[in-house]
């Protein structure tokens, strides 16, 4: 899919076009979430596409001659052997959500915020743009402060891809074919 290859600035300013300006939400929580759902969503979808033509034909084929309908065929044949694929592209994408500062800068960023969000239309703080700010705009922070929030940053993506590939093999484990 041609959007997967698409840079996180070009998601950023669509999404700071559409959601911040067009359709007013302004800088919030709620255009952040859109523009990185829509950036992630290519990835989603090459992973489920990928997943789902895994499984063989041949499942479906003897599920539909036992008399299954087309919906039992996939929800007792298909998905349970895809979900595994399913579930790391779907991670994956949120590994890679987590660690892009261009959308985040246009659609949710503030530099500094005293207190939490409350809602879904307050501007938040993300660790990517953090990372970013400390690292071009404050002078005079320590480098262990830029290092160790790098750190905090590569270990939850990290994290995520840790997750995708354990729930993979313990998904496979159970099903033989």
């Amino acid at each position: 899919m041609n959007l997967a290859g698409v840079p996180s600035v070009v998601y950023g300013l669509f999404g700071l076009g559409i959601f911040v300006v067009f359709l007013g939400f302004g800088a919030s929580i709620l255009s952040g979430s859109l523009t990185l759902g829509i950036m992630i969503l290519p990835v989603i979808i090459t992973a489920s596409r990928e997943a789902l033509e895994s499984v063989p034909h041949s499942f479906r084929v003897v599920s539909l001659s036992l008399g299954a309908s087309k919906w039992q065929t996939i929800r007792h044949s298909v998905l349970p052997h895809a979900i595994p694929g399913i579930l790391t592209g779907t991670i994956l994408g949120l590994g890679r959500a987590a660690g892009e500062p261009a959308p985040i800068l246009f659609t949710v960023a503030a530099f500094y915020l005293p207190t939490l969000p409350q809602s879904l239309f307050d501007q938040a703080m993300a660790l990517p743009y953090h990372l970013y700010v400390i690292s071009t705009q404050v002078p005079g922070i320590t480098e262990s402060v830029r290092f160790g929030t790098a750190m905090v940053l590569l270990m939850l993506v990290l994290f995520l891809n840790l997750t995708a590939i354990i729930l993979r093999y313990r998904f496979r484990r159970r099903k033989r074919w």
